[in-house]
């Protein structure tokens, strides 16, 4: 197995490891001799430190088709939602107050809709079709007059289902409405293009993409009416946008891993579709196993199953030393059901069977087989144990 004798990693959704060419770019610039400087500073240390941030910056602009400008630097994902969500709604409210998303998407989406709704702002949530996709006439039909944004996540994290971001984002192109994206579970996975397709705010991070945690960016499109208020303020950096000293080493370790992951992509996307299909052809016999999320309509580095009559908690448990996860990872203590499937219409018993199986570039045929065996004794040794549940 490609991570220890002990364990079976199966988890790449929540976590990748830090690939060695990036941890190569990375680690020189912590200690004394390398560019540890303050990129602010205008001495010639400090300039030394800010070559290697607009390095990174070019870089990831590349990946994502936009300008170096146009990006900021965060600790993460949920970061860059916070900021894009929250400091989008109070920049355009006194243009209006409602605002649009899906209860679907991740807790740093919807937690910050769930807080601005307490602040006097208000919300449409938007249910998807059983395959998970949101139909652009629902959007469409939901945008009022003092609408101002709408977030919807590029690639689910819980089930892998692919929104239409170009159609979604046309819709609110032609209304005037702002359109963010949460694309940390897409980018460097799938081609974005953002020079093209209409989407105003996208949110990223470096360790869903083989990088370090800890550092994020915010695509903000350089376009007339789309801007973001701070959440903290001390500082000039990024425009005054996101204040604070920059995290020089893992700036550039981003910059390093948006490289690779341009350069690599096709390979990864047909090594990761192998695995899929090996995965579901290897339990899709199963009795009661269900897939959630439309197989024509996923990223196949994700596959979320449910099966009936097996409780998801001991499932979990009866697959190590298999690391997978029943959810997102940010869910991982609550036992309630996950709102992501019970939005597309599973039972609370067969939300709580889901298992979310994620495949990496370090993952092989053998791993996946070896899920499939464990897998597959876990669900009959349990319905021997506990027959008879009702999903």
């Amino acid at each position: 197995m490609s991570n220890s004798t002990d364990i079976v990693y199966l988890d790449y959704a929540a976590s990748t490891p830090v690939d060695p060419r990036v941890i190569e770019v990375m680690t020189p610039l912590f200690g004394v001799g390398g560019d540890f400087a303050n990129p602010s500073s205008g001495h010639l240390a400090g300039r030394r430190s800010q070559q290697h941030v607009a390095r990174a910056a070019e870089k990831l602009a590349g990946l994502l088709g936009c300008s170096e400008r146009e990006l900021v630097w965060t600790s993460g994902a949920t970061e860059s939602d916070n900021l894009a969500i929250a400091g989008a709604a109070r920049y355009r409210a006194d243009r209006g107050r409602h605002l649009v998303t899906m209860p679907t998407e991740h807790k740093a989406v919807s937690d910050v809709f769930h807080a601005l709704e307490q602040q006097g702002f208000e919300v449409s949530w938007l249910y998807p079709a059983e395959s998970g996709v949101l139909d652009p006439a629902e959007l469409e039909a939901a945008i009022r007059p003092d609408t101002q944004l709408v977030s919807i996540m590029h690639v689910n994290n819980e089930t892998g289902v692919i929104q239409d971001i170009e159609a979604l984002g046309a819709v609110c192109r032609a209304r005037d409405v702002l359109f963010h994206v949460d694309a940390a579970q897409s980018v460097g996975k799938l081609p974005i293009d953002l020079a093209s397709l209409p989407v105003d705010l996208l949110s990223t991070t470096a360790h869903k993409v083989y990088g370090p945690k800890g550092i994020g960016a915010l695509y903000v499109a350089d376009r007339p009416g789309c801007h973001v208020e701070p959440l903290i303020y001390g500082g000039g950096q990024q425009g005054g946008r996101r204040p604070g000293t920059l995290a020089v080493p893992l700036i550039a370790a981003f910059g390093a891993a948006a490289g690779v992951a341009m350069s690599e992509m096709q390979d990864n996307y047909a090594h990761l579709r192998a695995l899929n299909d090996r995965l579901w052809q290897g339990i899709r016999d199963l009795d009661g196993v269900v897939r959630n999320g439309g197989e024509d309509s996923t990223f196949p580095g994700i596959l979320n199953v449910s099966i009936a009559d097996v409780e998801g908690e001991s499932l979990l448990l009866a697959l190590e030393p298999l690391c997978v996860a029943t959810g997102s990872a940010c869910n991982s203590t609550s036992s309630e059901p996950s709102p992501v499937l019970r939005a597309i219409g599973r039972s609370d018993l067969l939300a709580q069977s889901a298992i979310r199986f994620s495949f990496g570039r370090p993952t092989t045929a053998a791993e996946v087989d070896f899920a499939v065996a464990r897998y597959r004794e876990a669900v009959t040794t349990l319905r021997g144990i506990a027959p008879g549940l009702v999903a």
